[in-house]
């Protein structure tokens, strides 16, 4: 797909459980619009998709529950287990995850949308169309707590987790703005307001 965005892109990553929800709220109530890729990755694999028949295809029927969607738990266990596995289902549901988020942008009205990207340093060569990265940051020990915390796991779960995404220093290499949320959450409506004017100004 070419074309340009009418609005600015600013795409949004940050490691596992570094507060991205909180941030993409805070945007939210000032009126942006936010583009989920966990939201497009559970759409372009719904029951009925071409997405979910190649899946299908790929794994076998017994990767559906009893109500025709992708049975996630056992699938992110077969995708935890091995590498093979992960890296067909990745081949599958990202590229329609970027078409998705690309449309959306296409499609947007307003100054600016933000486009929520856990995994957007793994991936950045596919996603050279967005204007500006926005990195969510925290420092590894923060991460750590807050993931064994919200999942209930144990450390060695969670720093696996961790480890299978890119490292701190590799998305702050991508960023053009960060906000560091190791602190109380209340001083993200600061950050969020000073950034909504910055990419006013820009757009």
């Amino acid at each position: 797909m070419n074309g340009k965005s009418p609005c600015l892109v600013v795409a949004l990553t940050g490691g596992v459980a570094a507060g991205k929800s909180a941030v993409t709220r805070r945007f939210e109530a000032l009126g942006v619009p936010v583009h989920d890729a966990d939201v497009a990755a559970r759409e372009v694999i719904a029951p009925g998709s071409d997405g979910l028949a190649e899946v299908v295809a790929a794994f076998g029927p017994q990767v559906l529950a009893p109500d025709g969607q992708l049975d996630r738990p056992a699938m992110r266990r077969r995708v935890f287990a091995d590498p093979v596995v992960r890296r067909t289902l990745e081949a599958i549901i990202h590229p329609r995850v970027r078409m998705w988020l690309r449309e959306r942008a296409l499609a947007e009205g307003t100054p600016y949308c933000l486009l929520a990207i856990p995994l957007l340093a793994e991936n950045i060569a596919e996603y050279r169309w967005v204007d500006r990265v926005l990195v969510i940051d925290v420092p590894e020990s923060v991460q750590l707590a807050r993931l064994m915390a919200r999942d209930g796991i144990d450390e060695p779960l969670a720093r696996r987790m961790i480890a299978q995404q890119a490292t701190r220093a590799e998305r702050l290499a991508l960023a053009d703005d960060v906000i560091d949320n190791s602190g109380d959450e209340s001083a993200l409506d600061q950050a969020v307001a000073g950034l909504h004017q910055r990419y006013l100004a820009l757009a």
